[in-house]
């Protein structure tokens, strides 16, 4: 049970981390409102590099149903592994949502914009095009997977591989976050949107945007096999 336990709380931390900075910098009479893209870039990288660290030797670190999916499709994790460790990916990212909506309260109480609050929590795309929006999760996957499955096994040991992540996370966010949010994650993006619909307000215009919230749970997934494939054909 201590993979799925380091998965449930990794990404717990994970989205209490990175979409904790989406509140700190999105929501009314927050002491950080404002912060800007640089903020939320570096934050979101560190959200992703600190449960990493923690629980990198118990589980692998994925925190990501692409990131499983695709390393079950290198070998890296036998596929019967896989449900549970998406459960508790999933789980965790609906309970690191739920404790900010406690922790923020306050502050979503002085938030008029639903669509700011929801923006908190998950991704939504500058220009709404179904092609090019899956297209731009497709991509930031494909290179977020790709350039994982070829960090070095001895940078794992030495702790550089999750600086090394660090490093991918707000590259991958510096290119392609104004296009979608860059998601990549539906542990990151369809979790916390589950836990807007239930427990968030509603503040006469109430949508989860399911609409949408389908691309950055499939297209993720896409992209992490193609570049699973891909990785297998240029280095296996």
């Amino acid at each position: 049970m201590k993979p799925y336990l380091a998965e449930f709380i990794g990404t717990l931390l994970l989205v209490l981390l990175g979409d904790g900075v989406c509140c700190n910098v999105s929501l009314e009479k927050s002491g950080f409102k404002g912060g800007g893209a640089v903020h939320i870039l570096i934050g979101w990288g560190m959200a992703v590099m600190v449960p990493a660290f923690t629980f990198g030797a118990m589980s692998g670190a994925h925190f990501n149903p692409a990131v499983t999916i695709g390393a079950a499709v290198r070998g890296g994790i036998e596929w019967g592994l896989v449900p549970g460790y998406i459960i508790a990916q999933m789980l965790g990212g609906f309970c690191g949502a739920a404790i900010l909506m406690v922790l923020y309260s306050d502050h979503i109480k002085a938030t008029d914009s639903d669509a700011t609050i929801r923006g908190c929590f998950c991704c939504a795309p500058s220009i709404r095009n179904t092609v090019t929006n899956f297209l731009a999760e497709f991509v930031a996957t494909f290179v977020l997977v790709f350039t994982l499955a070829s960090i070095p096994g001895d940078a794992g040991a030495s702790g550089v591989s999750w600086v090394l992540v660090y490093g991918v996370i707000v590259a991958c966010g510096a290119s392609f976050g104004g296009l979608t949010g860059y998601a990549m994650n539906a542990a990151r993006d369809s979790a916390p949107r589950f836990a807007y619909q239930l427990l968030g307000p509603n503040k006469g215009n109430k949508d989860p945007d399911w609409a949408y919230g389908w691309i950055p749970a499939v297209a993720p997934i896409c992209g992490a096999v193609v570049a699973s494939l891909l990785w297998m054909a240029v280095f296996a």
